[in-house]
This record gives C-alpha cells, sequence and structure tokens, in this order.
C-alpha cells in the first residue's frame, strides 16, 4: 500500500523519539523520511526498542543533510508543511492531501529559523491552551499523523 503522508525529522537528536515515531509511521501508513546528522546511530537499540517489531514494515529514507533532502520537495512546496512553534498558523486551519510533507525539527531547537524564513506559508503549529513551550517530538508527530489521516480517510 502506497504511503498515506511523508513524516521527516531534521537531524533528530534522540533515539527513543525516532523509534517511535518509526512506529507511528507504520500505524499510520507513512513515510519516515530522516535527515542527518541524527544524534544518534541508526542501528542504536534503543530506536529498535521504541519502534519494536514494526520497525520491519516502516518504509524509511534516510538524508545526509537539509541540502541532500531539498531536491526531493523543491518541485512540491505547496504540499510541504513546516511544524514548529514560531507560527500562529494552526495544523487545524488546513486540509491535507495524499502525499502531503510534514517536517519536524529537532528536539532542542526545531527547525532553524533560515529555513522557517525560506517557507513562511508553510509554517504551521499545534496549538495548545496548556502551559508548556511545546510537546514531545512523538507526540507531536502522532497529533499531525492522526489530523492528517483523520482528513484522508474520515
Amino acid at each position: 500500500m502506497k504511503p498515506y503522508y511523508n513524516i521527516v525529522l531534521l537531524e533528530p537528536e534522540i533515539p527513543q523519539n525516532t523509534g517511535n515515531i518509526g512506529r507511528i509511521c507504520v500505524g499510520f501508513n507513512c513515510h519516515l523520511h530522516l535527515i542527518g546528522p541524527f544524534g544518534f546511530e541508526l542501528s542504536d537499540k534503543n530506536v529498535k526498542r521504541a519502534g519494536l517489531d514494526y520497525w520491519q514494515h516502516l518504509t524509511i529514507t534516510e538524508y545526509d543533510s537539509w541540502d541532500h533532502f531539498l531536491p526531493s520537495i523543491s518541485s512540491q512546496m505547496e504540499n510541504v508543511y513546516l511544524m514548529t512553534t514560531k507560527t500562529k498558523t494552526s495544523l487545524y486551519s488546513k486540509t491535507f492531501k495524499e502525499g502531503d510533507w510534514f517536517i519536524f525539527g529537532k528536539e532542542t531547537k526545531g527547525i532553524s529559523m533560515d529555513i522557517l524564513n525560506a517557507y513562511p506559508e508553510q509554517n504551521l503549529t499545534i496549538p495548545f491552551p496548556g502551559k508548556v513551550r511545546s510537546f514531545n517530538l512523538a507526540n507531536s508527530v502522532s497529533i499531525v499523523a492522526s489530523e492528517a489521516v483523520r482528513q484522508l480517510r474520515g
């Protein structure tokens, strides 16, 4: 089955988050794209432990850097969303289509301002009324993938 959406992790730092996100991608039928450098080895046992026995079912592509990844999306930027806390445009204000790309930044810094500023119309946030700066990366991916699949599948 063709993946519904593309989940992109830009320079992930925590292996357990990446493992959990891999599992989320299998569950929501999403393709996982990992852009280096990583803060761990992909073979790290913590990645596999968090991904459990689902890792073997994951559709995954790796890129050395943002510059190596960018040609993958450059012709379809209208289908790319940069997830950030640095915008007021809500995830829930958009209608997603199969094949869309959701890019998430590293756990400690998010997506760089250079990238966010280059694509301001593509910046989205997960609104939250509580007193936190942001959600955990794996939780954020789960929220976004859930909403996108809900829109697609009803």
